[in-house]
């Protein structure tokens, strides 16, 4: 007879050690205190830098520990304007995300990566496609224009550009009855015209085979990455493109006019480096860059996604710059070979740059209607303009949309176009523009701060973050309250 085994008794450690957070407002009077402790389990890391960056909070500190059977963190964080986390609305978001109701031992969220590079899916009332392809000015507009053309409504969308390729997930609803698009003729039919616009209109290969400069795929699939946080899944999407770039040089944030321009682009570049510890058997990460909101969330995301654990890691800011040490291990508990550093400092370059942007943003507020993206940024098409990233949502009717753009031939954007885009865009929808910092002095730092109401003392991370007015993590919320 074979020996009793009760199925409860692997949670029963789990079920005595619950998770344990702690908000702490009184050790710092700058910042809070997010203290976090719980059994270790894999991703662990990552659902709990996701809680907080989901709610815009800037992580100025960190102290990790995660080696062995328990996990311990402390992140230092503010809100948006630089101020310590004193909302009990966001107080209780994060003790009820990361606290012993939560899910943060139960299940993996994220999945593993897939292997095709574009998807759909439905969750609840909406459509989730997914596309990569190569970017091209002009192209998101054809997108929504196609969209709008079959009767589909964007609800949500979010748009990553990064060395001439293009990644973006779209929550869409049938603009007749207000639901998701399940009928399969109809998904076919978008599925064909996405892939048209894609590829260019230029034909080409229509397979699910390699990744290629102008090759997309596209797919239907109930369960593709409905349960992937959006901009890991972006992450995701883009990564394929890394092991085809052997570009040596300046990534694309460096082609703008001018020496100047490429200095500066230059000086901005992700410094990355691998080492081995000989002592503790760790390979050692160190990054310094340009710091900046989610930062923390992109890096950990990338490793984890690259099937490495973070056991430890420090996080800090040096004024503008983010400097992290971490000490990481395959999952199979050995250290990097040397061949794979390589692979490691491209992937965290390619991650770290892609949230970056320059240029304008282009902050939209108004009423929704069928049709307004296509209108939108076909206007930007017609100004010569490039997107370079977008966050799209929709709230209680009300479209609220942050497009960053800049000239498609690398020129600084003319305030005449500007004007232009106020007289064609401004009597339909709330138009706000500001210019996005490239300066990396001190100065233009505080004069950024200063113009958005922020106090001098603020830490100057937000200065390349996306200026939003949601919090994309948060959006099914939102629309489900």
């Amino acid at each position: 007879m074979l020996p009793y085994f009760d199925p409860e008794y692997e949670n029963f450690s789990q079920r005595i050690n619950p998770p344990r957070v702690c908000i702490d407002n009184s050790t710092c009077s700058d910042c809070t205190l997010v203290k976090v402790d719980s059994m270790n389990k894999n991703g662990i890391l990552l659902e709990v830098v996701q809680v907080l960056s989901d709610l815009d909070l800037a992580i100025s500190k960190a102290y990790i520990t995660s080696d062995g059977g328990w996990f311990m963190d402390v992140f230092h964080v503010v809100d948006k304007q630089g101020q310590k986390v004193t909302d009990e609305k966001t107080i209780k978001h994060i003790e009820k995300a990361l606290g012993p109701d939560s899910n943060l031992l139960g299940g993996a969220k994220g999945g593993s990566s897939p292997v095709r590079s574009v998807g759909m899916h439905s969750i609840g009332d909406h459509t989730a496609i997914e596309l990569k392809g190569p970017d091209r000015t002009g192209l998101l507009s054809e997108v929504f224009a196609v969209l709008a053309e079959l009767g589909c409504n964007v609800l949500a969308a979010e748009v990553w550009t990064h060395r001439a390729r293009v990644a973006c997930v779209v929550y869409v609803n049938d603009v007749a009855s207000g639901q998701a698009v399940g009928d399969p003729c109809r998904l076919s039919r978008i599925e064909h015209r996405l892939r048209l616009v894609l590829r260019g209109h230029a034909g080409g290969d229509d397979g699910d085979g390699d990744d290629g400069p102008a090759h997309a795929n596209f797919f239907s699939s109930g369960g593709a990455g409905s349960n992937t946080h959006v901009d890991r899944r972006l992450h995701q999407l883009m990564h394929a493109d890394v092991d085809a770039d052997d570009d040596d040089g300046l990534d694309s944030r460096a082609i703008v006019s001018g020496e100047a321009g490429n200095a500066a682009a230059a000086e901005e570049r992700p410094v990355v480096t691998v080492e081995h510890c000989e002592e503790k058997d760790y390979s050692v990460v160190n990054v310094k860059c340009r710091d900046r909101s989610k930062l923390l969330f992109d890096i950990v995301c990338t490793l984890t996604d690259m099937h490495y654990v973070v056991s430890h890691a420090s996080v800090s800011s040096d004024g503008i710059y983010g400097i992290q040490e971490l000490y990481i291990r395959r999952k199979d508990g050995r250290t990097l070979q040397k061949d794979e550093a390589g692979r490691v400092i491209k992937c965290l370059e390619a991650a770290i740059s892609r949230r970056v942007s320059e240029g304008f943003t282009l902050e939209l507020c108004g009423r929704d209607r069928v049709g307004l993206l296509s209108d939108v940024t076909r206007v930007l098409r017609e100004h010569g303009l490039t997107v370079t990233r977008a966050d799209v949502t929709t709230v209680g009717g009300q479209a609220i949309n942050v497009f960053y753009v800049r000239d498609a031939s690398g020129e600084p954007v003319d305030m005449k176009t500007i004007e232009g885009l106020r007289v064609q865009v401004g009597h339909t929808v709330m138009l706000n523009v500001k210019k996005v910092p490239s300066s990396p002095s001190s100065s233009s730092a505080a004069a950024a701060a200063a113009a958005n109401g922020k106090s001098p003392g603020q830490p100057a991370s937000g200065a390349l973050s996306r200026t939003s007015f949601f919090s994309f993590g948060n959006l099914f919320a939102k629309l489900r309250a």
